[in-house]
């Protein structure tokens, strides 16, 4: 499975970005899909994820209210759609893939990895 992150770049504080995560290979091993983040000097951390076939959501606290994510099964992409973006948004993110339904935040549950596409906002 190959996933390819996109949609990054810069920003000023309060607008918006959409991010996109396509997955090509053996998608059909593929269940939960979703979106983690790393600043520089901090580890990665989990932002929100999407299962497969139940559709159930589960968002970070820091993002709630501000970041929706969407997911088309038939395209096997995952979207990240960020409004309201603060300065400490500013990461580089990674799309992820598990092969097993459950959302989990620990990164090492998922078994597939995006390149990472950034992400800066400016104050």
């Amino acid at each position: 499975v190959q996933l390819q992150a996109s949609g990054g770049g810069l920003v000023q504080a309060g607008g918006s970005l959409r991010l996109s995560c396509a997955a090509s290979g053996r998608t059909f091993s593929i269940y939960a899909m979703g979106w983690f983040r790393q600043a520089p000097g901090k580890e990665r951390a989990f932002v929100a994820a999407k299962s497969r076939i139940g559709g159930s959501t589960y968002l970070a606290d820091s993002v709630k209210g501000r970041f929706t994510i969407s997911r088309d099964n038939a395209k096997n992409t995952v979207y990240l759609q960020l409004n309201s973006l603060k300065p400490e948004d500013t990461a580089v993110y990674y799309c992820a893939a598990r092969t097993l339904e459950t959302i989990v935040v620990d990164p090492t549950a998922y078994d597939y990895w995006g390149q990472g596409t950034l992400v800066t906002v400016s104050s």
